[in-house]
């Protein structure tokens, strides 16, 4: 029974032991471990903002072209109406 437990803690540690070497290999636990220089903070800090200033060029950019898109739209619809409203026309006349 004793070495039954004692295998099961021999392969838990071997198993054990590659996976936190890929834990602590990790990105996230490198930053952990070096910690967060102002630097770093600034130039995050910088390319949000930056993101933020794209993606409200962006918005007015897809508003711009919405416009342009439902005044071509109009345009195009526009000789079908007259023609079509003054085929009703004539015909409430005749």
């Amino acid at each position: 029974m004793f070495w039954a437990i004692g295998v099961f803690l021999l392969l838990l540690i071997a198993l054990l032991i590659p996976i936190l070497a890929i834990v602590l290999d990790s990105p996230i636990a490198r930053n952990f471990f070096r910690g967060s220089d102002a630097a770093d903070i600034n130039e995050l800090v910088r390319r949000i903002q930056a993101l933020e200033n794209d993606v409200e060029n962006l918005g007015r950019a897809l508003e711009a072209h919405r416009e342009e898109t439902q005044f071509v739209q109009r345009l195009l619809e526009g000789p079908d109406r007259d023609e079509s409203s003054a085929k009703q026309s004539r015909a409430s006349e005749s």
